[in-house]
């Protein structure tokens, strides 16, 4: 099984169970998560180059959390907030 970093969703509110996938393997799978409810911090407004990995390290202090801002900012991936020019901030929490 994947081992999650621990700020993430998953640690605490998905659980696992057997599945069987379209050749017959008995795999694990994992349940889906709701989205964390997250207190906005504010809007940035994206200079050239900046990447949500940048942001996040800034704003947040953990790299790792650009999820957090994709989420945040209602995109399924972190690329679709590529060409954004304003970017919605969470808090830390």
């Amino acid at each position: 099984m994947a081992v999650f970093d621990p700020k993430s969703r998953y640690v605490s509110n998905a659980t696992t169970y057997e599945a069987t996938d379209r050749r017959g393997r008995k795999v694990r799978a994992l349940t889906a998560t709701d989205a964390p409810v997250q207190a906005p911090l504010g809007d940035h407004r994206r200079k050239e180059g900046q990447r949500l990995d940048h942001l996040a390290n800034f704003y947040l202090r953990d790299a790792h959390g650009y999820w957090r801002i994709a989420e945040h900012n209602d995109a399924m991936l972190p690329d679709a907030e590529a060409e954004t020019d304003v970017v919605k901030i969470p808090a830390v929490t």
